[in-house]
């Protein structure tokens, strides 16, 4: 939990979808502090930190959670408990299943409904809440206690990762423009060019835009990206059955062989085809090093003595090298050899097959 920073980077869950107005996700949203989402939030539990607009409503299944200075251009439905802080705008109307904590100066112009507790105050922060709460708890000797409010925290009950939107990002149907990293995961559906220093799309997705970063880019198998794909100082990499529909600029470009590219290649080093780009598989190291020694790697049925040797392994007694040098071996099987003196061969001189003759197998060379 403490760890490092959650929001240091723009994380698509797979399975998101981004429509004309709104972020669908099977997950919880987290959006970091001073952002700009132009765009309905729909998923699990929503938290904002503080000076987040959304351009639309909030549909959270699980709690809100909503940071001072908050502006929300739309309404905001909450399955469980809401927590607004102070000063925050929702130009709509909140409508709260569970209870609902607000703080000062908090404006709702049409209103608000709650089936739970309603408390007038400065909600304090998650993750000082828990603090102060464990420290009681373990203060008095409820270890036990504490465990399980751990353990809860920890507990999930929903399987999908969450939306990950960093500090002081960007998003709308334009564009995702953030500062940090940006992964895209498996079987996703966006609008807009993504705007990130490097930049990972997973398998299966579609983005309705173009891709540029400073680093690399990595586009997995089976996506389309409608737009270019364009990064400074970085390489590009695209997967098997990937299309790009427009050009491709980059330092350096390895493009699977199924891969498709409707546009210009513009590399200023190396383009290559492959079967799978390296960007895509992670070899076993000692296969790595035993390629690089060019040798089998050890344990593999064609390393040889030497190379048992190499690995401090001791080969068994009854070893035999599969290749051994020309001349130091013996065959194990008898064989008559291919080529024979004309004298020690079992046909006689004076057959004709042998010879010359008129039913030689190499007929007399004819005058020119």
């Amino acid at each position: 939990m403490f760890g490092s920073d959650p929001l240091e980077e723009l994380a698509i869950p797979d399975g998101t979808h981004v429509e004309e107005h709104d972020l669908v996700t099977d997950g919880d949203v987290l959006v970091g502090g001073q952002s700009d989402v132009e765009l309905g939030v729909r998923g699990g539990t929503v938290v904002a930190g503080e000076r987040v607009t959304f351009g639309g409503d909030i549909e959270a299944d699980g709690d809100c959670r909503l940071d001072m200075w908050c502006d929300v251009d739309g309404n905001v439905l909450v399955g469980r408990d809401a927590y607004l802080g102070e000063r925050v705008h929702i130009t709509g109307q909140l409508v709260v299943s569970g209870d609902l904590d607000v703080g000062d100066d908090v404006d709702i112009d049409r209103g608000f409904e709650a089936n739970g507790w309603i408390v007038i105050r400065n909600p304090m922060p998650t993750i000082v809440f828990l603090f102060v709460y464990l420290s009681q708890l373990l203060r008095i000797g409820e270890e036990e206690a504490a465990e399980e409010v751990l353990e809860e925290f920890r507990t999930d009950d929903r399987e999908a990762d969450p939306v990950v939107v960093p500090r002081g990002a960007s998003v709308s149907d334009d564009a995702w423009r953030v500062s940090t990293p940006a992964t895209v995961g498996d079987d996703c559906r966006m609008h807009g060019n993504v705007r990130a220093t490097d930049i990972a799309v997973g398998t299966d997705t579609e983005i309705f835009g173009s891709l540029r970063a400073k680093a690399d880019i990595r586009v997995g198998a089976e996506t389309v990206v409608h737009g270019d794909v364009t990064t400074k100082g970085g390489d590009v990499a695209v997967g098997p059955g990937a299309t790009v529909r427009s050009d491709i600029s980059c330092a350096d470009c390895e493009l699977a062989e199924s891969a498709e590219v409707e546009g210009a290649i513009r590399a200023d080093g190396e383009t290559s085809l492959v079967s799978e780009p390296s960007a895509f598989t992670s070899p076993d190291l000692a296969a790595v090093e035993a390629r690089a020694d060019d040798r089998p790697a050890a344990g593999s049925d064609t390393a040889t003595a030497s190379d048992t040797a190499d690995t401090g392994e001791s080969a068994p007694d009854d070893f035999e090298p599969a290749v051994v040098p020309l001349g130091a071996g013996e065959l194990s099987v008898a064989t008559d050899p291919a080529v024979v003196p004309l004298a020690d061969a079992d046909r006689p001189w004076s057959d004709p097959a042998a010879t010359n003759g008129d039913d030689a197998v190499v007929p007399e060379a004819e005058p020119r």
